[in-house]
């Protein structure tokens, strides 16, 4: 695609004013490009008499008042507000204007309602004279923050079509092949979510998908969908300035966001969707005195969880352990906002959830309270479900969730002496059947140290779809990676006793931060106890400068060579 030059026209919805302005100004300076500033207000050709000369707010209100009953109006507090907000209007749209120009870009303004269909594309056809149209950034947006139960149709459809439909009308408007950029203002708000910002938080996630679907269809054009934090600006006020303190929501400088958009067009590699600002955490949930217990249940198919297909054993795909352990802990984090997962305890594996003829209708999570307080919560958890009458018991762990999960501790990387530290190829063992995990549990890339007393690993796994997921999703913890560590038990048992090994109880995690997908992190195992039948060991993830992201204390396994033949038979049938 063309570079950005003094021949570039960019049409900027709500450029005029605000932070989408000081956007533009840096741009001019960067690159001395043009511009075509759509904003709903008129620009006239000169301030009302009464407003000329006069700077201070309270002198403007006072101006403003005396005008009005000089015309036998009411001055009302409204009305007057009115009348000095179309004043300070007027002069941001022209300070933008000259200071485009000072920066040594050019632009022109035009009003016209973002919303408003007819009105966009006679703008843009007014335009023509000023070059071709090759960018757009829309940067326009609205705000009516309530919680929900308090909004209004007209307060969503205030907030929805200033993003959504204002974007439509400009891709209407101007033909997707002349476009060399697109370049969309979304919010953290869409990404994380906000409270009070239900359409919000909706409109700019729509950004967010449209912004990857246009780049498959327009894979020239240069798309990005900039999920900005707070502004020191803008729409911030001092009430909002206060509330994200009090969240600890960074707010992005003037300066410092304005220069990071020039990154962002610059970099690469480039990418589709941006997140700059900090993670908004919702307070937590208010507290009744009383323990209380949840029930929720859902249905579970094999078709609708792709990566089942990975995790099978003799023909017939498995719950992961520790994708049981997400429902769980995910399920929790979902019903006590503000809070984390942080852990476990008595984590067993009662009867696995296995998806054949045995699968059931339906099965309940049972989340029952065990003790509360501002800082933690504590949970029995139960996964259970019902065959012929009877109930059937899949999984149990106390979990435990923080408001402040502690600051990740290092580990100590272990010194074996009688370590063989000849690196074995991770690939070796998903072929050989060592392992029978097969394309999004293929993590280990090389076990670097093993001996009698546990070995160490090199990992890393590739991004896994959404889809991929399905029912699923990876949201407490990376249940992945975690699973990548537990293999470490299977090359240790297969190892030195040639035998099969599958999970059954876990008497304590931790877990502290997440591991992303892509990204290199090490395993240590070591191991408790060791018998031809079984083991106990010790599971530690942690990064290159030794901080961990996860330990699991005393997971127990069974092993047996029976299970050999079974890892190898690790397709489900052609019939499925």
């Amino acid at each position: 695609m063309p570079k950005i030059n003094s021949s570039t026209v960019f049409i900027v919805s709500g450029g005029a004013k605000g932070i989408t302005a000081r956007c533009v100004v840096e741009l001019a300076k960067f690159y001395r490009c043009k511009f075509i500033l759509l904003g709903r207000s008129a620009l006239k050709d000169s301030e009302p008499a009464w407003a000329q000369g006069v700077q201070t707010d309270a002198e403007l209100k006072k101006r403003a008042m005396a005008d009005m009953q000089g015309r036998g109006e009411k001055p009302t507090p409204a009305a007057v507000n009115k009348a000095i907000n179309a004043v300070y209007s007027q002069r941001e749209i022209v300070d933008t204007l000259q200071d485009i120009q000072a920066a040594g870009g050019q632009a022109i303004y035009l009003s016209a309602d973002i919303t408003d269909a007819n009105a966009v594309k006679t703008a843009v056809q007014s335009a023509s004279h000023f070059g071709q149209i090759s960018g757009i950034i829309h940067g326009a947006g609205n705000l009516a923050d309530k919680l929900i139960e308090n909004k209004s149709e007209a307060d969503f459809e205030w907030v929805y079509s200033a993003k959504v439909d204002g974007l439509e009308h400009l891709l209407n408007a101007i033909a997707p092949s002349q476009l060399d950029y697109l370049v969309l203002f979304s919010s953290v708000a869409g990404f994380y979510g906000n409270i009070g910002q239900a359409d919000y938080a909706l409109a700019n996630e729509i950004l967010n998908k449209t912004a990857h679907r246009f780049q498959a269809l327009y894979p020239h054009t240069r798309v990005v969908s900039i999920n900005w934090g707070p502004w020191d600006g803008g729409m911030v006020t001092q009430q909002l300035r206060d509330y994200f303190n009090k969240l600890n929501i960074k707010i992005i400088p003037v300066e410092v966001g304005t220069r990071m958009l020039i990154h962002e067009l610059e970099a690469e590699p480039k990418a589709t969707q941006v997140v700059i600002g900090s993670p908004i955490v919702a307070p937590p949930t208010p507290q009744s005195p009383e323990l209380i217990t949840h029930q929720i249940k859902r249905k579970l198919a094999l078709k609708a969880s792709p990566f089942l297909q990975d995790h099978v054993v003799d023909e017939k795909a498995v719950l992961p352990m520790v994708a049981a352990m997400s429902w769980m802990s995910s399920t929790a984090e979902g019903i006590y906002r503000g809070y984390r997962y942080y852990g476990f305890d008595h984590y067993k594996v009662l009867k696995g959830i296995v998806f054949d003829q045995t699968l059931a209708d339906e099965y309940v999570l049972d989340l029952k309270e065990v003790s509360k307080s501002p800082e933690k919560i504590v949970l029995e958890a139960m996964i259970r479900s019902e065959q012929n009458g009877k109930p059937r018991f899949h999984y149990s762990a106390q979990l435990t969730l923080l408001q402040e999960i502690p600051v990740p501790p290092r580990h100590e990387i272990p010194q074996y002496a009688d370590a063989n530290r000849t690196p074995i190829p991770g690939q070796v063992l998903y072929n050989n059947g060592t392992l029978f995990h097969r394309f999004s549990f293929q993590g280990v890339q090389e076990v670097t140290m093993i001996s009698r007393e546990g070995l160490t690993m090199r990992c890393s796994l590739e991004p896994i779809d959404l889809r991929y997921q399905g029912q699923f999703p990876v949201q407490a913890f990376n249940y992945f990676m975690a699973d990548i560590g537990l293999q470490a038990i299977g090359i240790y048992a297969r190892h030195f006793y040639d035998a099969g090994s599958l999970p059954l109880r876990a008497m304590h995690g931790e877990h502290f931060m997440n591991v992303d997908f892509g990204q290199t992190f090490f395993v240590t195992m070591r191991v408790l106890s060791a018998t031809s039948t079984d083991i106990s060991a010790e599971i530690i993830l942690y990064d290159e400068h030794q901080r961990i992201y996860m330990i699991v204390s005393d997971i127990a396994v069974t092993m047996s060579k029976n299970l050999n033949p079974m890892f190898l038979r690790n397709r489900l049938p052609e019939t499925l």
